[in-house]
């Protein structure tokens, strides 16, 4: 906040939010404060759909004299050269790790980023791959490769982090690399997968110009351990990599990463996560609930939505819902079935969709015979490989109409869909376990009593979406980063089991590097 500024809120009619005029005369009337001339700035901007109406929420800070534009590029120029610093060996491109690599330069020290899969543009490549001929590159794919998961299943920047300062300055540089300036505003910001590769490009373009280096198709394999301390890894191809720190960040689907710490005797545990479908509804049918009107209005986007039910104190709830978006394959390997939700920045698709999932429990693991560190994750695979064998051998997922999946009946024909492979009709109920089913079902029911005509036979219910989160925490002392039992390593991410989305990793990854600069910092 400036000094000798004030902060208001502002709710403005959904079809003035574009009028500068009218802002700026709600503006006038509110405040006396200022009497030569009056600017303002919007800090944060939201919908509020509750009403007949929908309304934006803005708070907007006022002052007698104009802001200070903010610098983004001169955040890029400040970052020093690290050539022969001290190096940081990170362990995936994604998120966690780009932040974690930029963080590094902000503290002297080289990262050097090695990246199971290709650059984001090649990887290109592997999507149509897998969407057009059900070809699964298990290193390059909708979770793996430059920018991870986030980079071409959506881009949305939602986190539950009320640490703004934090979130602010992840959001300055995504918009010093690229990201449009609005999500420095936007209550639920959103890039989209058509922007995001350059914005990645561009990142890489700075580590790589202040010094630190990026490097593709390196497959990490192994952990050369001393003294209990991580001396180096080697990749696929028997190059090895020393650092003087190794901070992994693989992202939640390295199940592989997983079984290589298991048989290092590194130690990590089971995690709970959640389980479910997706499910699809005309996007006309989503603007009709949320906004009251038909079709909606030029000055208002795809309406999102979010639900929650509770079944028997176990949470059934929405996840990565995407307006105007599209179902995406995310199968990292041949053989299972995933799906996932996307949208482009415009989000323009005919169609919305969202995971609705299930907690799963490690309580709920045990009682269905899933034991040990890799309960979860055993169990994740074990339904996305039914569901592939389900199938035809292709990346055609099996699919209901809503009221006859909430029914146990298989649906004679679906509706239109964006998903690219294909649906095909199927007992989707019976294909996922039981319990997962009850209470999905019992869940789903209960959205109708915050989204009248949600429960509709014009949505088609898609399996399975199984990605959400991380099946594995790795430890880490939460005073220095550091795993308990193996120096040098710093598990970080979603992969680690300590975040959840693009927002929540990248400040994740700059938090380990802080810590780490710290330790260096003092030791010299």
């Amino acid at each position: 906040m400036s000094v000798n500024s004030e902060i208001l809120d502002l709710r403005i009619p959904f079809d003035k939010i574009q009028d500068e005029n009218f802002i700026m005369d709600i503006l006038t009337q509110k405040t006396n404060l200022f009497k030569d001339g009056l600017h303002y700035r919007i800090l944060k901007r939201s919908i509020d759909a509750r009403q007949k109406i929908p309304y934006f929420q803005l708070r907007v800070e006022l002052a007698a004299t104009a802001f200070e534009e903010i610098n983004f590029q001169q955040m890029i120029d400040d970052l020093p050269l690290v050539t022969d610093k001290k190096k940081v060996i990170i362990i995936g491109a994604g998120p966690a790790g780009y932040f974690a690599a930029l963080e590094c330069l902000r503290h002297g020290l080289q990262p050097i980023v090695l990246e199971r899969g290709k650059d984001v543009r090649a990887r290109r490549r592997d999507l149509k791959s897998i969407q057009q001929d059900a070809i699964v590159n298990p290193h390059s794919n909708y979770c793996f490769g430059e920018g991870g998961a986030g980079t071409y299943s959506d881009g949305k920047l939602y986190t539950r982090s009320h640490k703004r300062g934090k979130i602010q300055d992840v959001l300055s540089l995504l918009v010093a690399h690229g990201a449009p300036q609005e999500i420095m505003i936007e209550a639920h910001p959103h890039i989209g997968s058509n922007k995001l590769p350059g914005i990645v490009s561009n990142i890489r373009e700075t580590i790589e110009a202040k010094g630190g280096r990026v490097i593709f198709d390196c497959h990490v394999v192994d952990f050369m351990i001393k003294d209990e301390r991580l001396e180096s890894v080697q990749d696929s191809n028997g190059n090895k990599y020393i650092g003087d720190a190794f901070i992994l960040a693989t992202g939640h689907s390295a199940r592989d990463i997983y079984e290589l710490l298991d048989t290092k005797h590194i130690l990590f545990e089971a995690k709970p996560f959640a389980l479910g479908v997706r499910i699809e509804h005309p996007q006309t049918l989503i603007d009709r609930i949320q906004y009251k009107q038909e079709p909606r209005s030029e000055f208002l986007p795809a309406a999102p939505y979010k639900v929650v039910a509770q079944v028997e104190d176990v949470g059934v709830f929405s996840f990565c819902m995407c307006p105007g978006g599209l179902i995406v394959p995310a199968a990292t390997q041949a053989g299972e079935l995933v799906v996932n939700g996307m949208s482009l920045s415009r989000r323009d698709s005919a169609y919305a969709n969202s995971g609705v999932v299930t907690e799963v429990s490690l309580k709920d693991l045990e009682k269905n015979g899933f034991t040990g560190k890799f309960a979860a994750m055993n169990f994740q695979a074990q339904v996305e490989q039914n569901l592939f064998q389900a199938g035809d051998g292709s990346q055609q997922a099996p699919a209901q109409r809503l009221l006859d999946f909430l029914n146990g009946k298989k649906s004679e024909d679906l509706e239109p869909s964006s998903y690219i492979p294909g649906l095909y009709s199927a007992e989707l109920h019976k294909l996922l376990p039981d319990w997962i089913y009850q209470r999905l079902k019992v869940g789903i029911r209960k959205f109708e009593r915050s989204m009248k005509g949600y429960l509709t036979n014009r949505a088609n219910v898609v399996g399975v979406e199984s990605r959400t989160s991380s099946t594995i925490r790795i430890p880490r002392d939460p005073k220095t980063m550091e795993h308990p039992d193996l120096k040098g390593l710093f598990p970080c991410g979603e992969g680690a089991g300590y975040a959840g989305g693009i927002l929540s990793a990248s400040m994740d990854g700059q938090r380990v590097v802080k810590v780490l600069g710290e330790k260096f910092k003092n030791a010299d």
